[in-house]
C-alpha cells in the first residue's frame, strides 16, 4: 500500500510540473498573439505575424493546466478557518478533514464520469476544435484522467485521515 501511495505522490508531482509547464506556456503563447496582433496593426497590415488558434491554445491549456494542478494541491493547500475546529483534539481534526477529502473524493468521481462521456459523445459526433480543427475527445480524456487522479489522491488523504491513530496522520 505504502509503494502504491509513493506511486500516487509521484504522478500527482508529475502532473504538477507539467501544469507549471502549460502556464509558462500559455503566457508565451499570450505574449506572443498580443505581440504579432501590435505589429499588425502597427504596420496597417503590411506585416501579418499573426497565427490562428491563439484563444483554443490558452482555452484548453487553461482547461489542462487546473486539471493537472488539482490532484496534487487538494491536500496541501486548502484554507482553514479553524473558527469552529481550534479547540477540538487532533483526531478530531484530522476525521473533519478526512470527511472534507471524501467531497473531493465525489467531485473528481463525478467530473472524471462526465468527462468519460463527453469523450464518448464526442467521438461518435466527430466534434473537432474551431480553429486548430483537434479532437476534443483529446482534451475530454485528458481530463477525464486528471479527475479520476484527483479522486484517488483525495481518497488517499481522506482514508489516512480517517484511520490515522491517535490524531498521527501520515501522508
Amino acid at each position: 500500500m505504502k509503494l502504491l501511495s509513493q506511486l500516487l505522490d509521484r504522478l500527482t508531482y508529475v502532473m504538477h510540473l507539467v501544469s507549471g509547464f502549460l502556464l509558462i506556456s500559455m503566457m508565451f503563447v499570450t505574449l506572443s498573439d498580443v505581440v504579432t496582433r501590435t505589429i499588425f496593426s502597427m504596420t496597417d497590415g503590411q506585416l501579418d505575424f499573426t497565427f490562428i488558434g491563439g484563444v483554443e491554445l490558452i482555452k484548453y491549456g487553461l482547461l489542462m493546466m487546473v486539471f493537472f494542478a488539482l490532484p496534487h494541491s487538494v491536500g496541501r493547500s486548502q484554507v482553514i478557518v479553524d473558527l469552529f475546529t481550534d479547540n477540538f483534539q487532533p483526531r478530531t481534526k484530522a476525521l473533519f478533514d478526512g470527511v472534507y477529502m471524501l467531497g473531493y473524493v465525489l467531485l473528481g468521481g463525478a467530473m472524471c464520469y462526465g468527462f468519460y462521456h463527453a469523450v464518448t459523445m464526442s467521438q461518435m459526433s466527430g466534434e473537432t476544435t474551431q480553429d486548430l480543427l483537434i479532437p476534443v475527445y483529446y482534451f475530454y480524456g485528458i481530463s477525464a484522467f486528471a479527475a479520476a487522479i484527483l479522486a484517488l489522491s483525495a481518497l488517499r488523504i481522506s482514508l489516512c485521515n480517517l484511520f490515522a491513530v491517535e490524531g498521527q496522520v501520515s501522508l
